[in-house]
C-alpha cells in the first residue's frame, strides 16, 4: 500500500489534489485507492491534512495516515509549523513547493536525513499557466512524476472528471510540474 500525506492551507486544495490522486488511481488505474482530509473549523490559510492511500488490495483502514511513503507540502512556510517530516518511512519521497534548490535545503535539519527530495516553485508554475497561486493540481503532477504512484494519463482523466470547467489549464499545470521533474522544460 502507498499512503501519502499532504501539507497545505485552507484554500489551496490540498484536499483536492488527495481526491484527484485517489480518482485517477481507483477509476482509470484500476486500483483501490481512498482519500480524505483532516481539518476542523479553521478558516482560509489555517494548516490542513489531506491523505490518499493507493492499494492493490481492498483498503480496510480508515485511520489517519501515521507513516507514509511521501508527504507533498504545498506551502514551504509549513515547514516551520507543522511537523512535516513526521512519520515519513526512511525511503519515503517529500515534493515541496518551493524557490530555493534542492541543494539549498539539503543543508537545513529536516531536510538533510532526506533519501528523497523533490523541490519545485509550484507556485510560479502556478501563476505562470493558471493566473492564480493555487498550487494543487501543479504538485499533483510533480509527485506522479517523483513518485511514479500512477500514470500521468490517468490524473489527466480524473482533473476532467473533477474539475470539468477548468481541466485544461489543470491538465497543463499538471503536466507542466511533470516535466519539471523529469527534467523537461515545461
Amino acid at each position: 500500500m502507498k499512503e501519502i500525506r499532504w501539507h497545505g492551507r485552507g484554500g489551496n486544495g490540498a484536499f483536492t489534489a488527495a481526491r484527484l490522486l485517489a480518482l485517477a488511481a481507483s477509476v482509470y488505474g484500476g486500483r483501490y485507492a481512498q482519500a480524505f482530509p483532516s481539518f476542523g473549523p479553521e478558516r482560509r490559510g489555517a494548516p490542513v491534512l489531506g491523505f490518499t492511500r493507493i492499494d492493490d488490495e481492498v483498503i480496510r483502514d480508515h485511520s489517519e495516515v501515521a507513516e507514509c511513503d511521501c508527504v507533498i507540502v504545498l506551502d514551504e512556510t509549513l515547514v516551520s509549523v507543522a511537523d512535516v517530516f513526521k512519520g515519513l518511512k526512511p525511503d519515503g519521497t517529500m515534493v515541496l513547493n518551493s524557490v530555493r534548490p534542492e541543494k539549498a535545503l539539503r543543508k537545513e535539519a529536516g531536510f538533510a536525513g532526506l533519501k528523497n527530495l523533490t523541490a519545485l516553485d509550484a507556485t510560479g508554475i502556478a501563476l505562470k499557466v493558471l493566473r492564480s497561486p493555487i498550487v494543487n493540481t501543479v504538485m499533483l503532477g510533480a509527485a506522479i512524476a517523483a513518485t511514479g504512484v500512477i500514470g500521468i494519463a490517468d490524473a489527466e482523466k480524473a482533473v476532467e472528471e473533477l474539475m470539468p470547467s477548468l481541466a485544461e489549464s489543470n491538465k497543463r499545470a499538471m503536466r507542466a510540474a511533470y516535466e519539471t521533474v523529469k527534467g523537461g522544460n515545461p
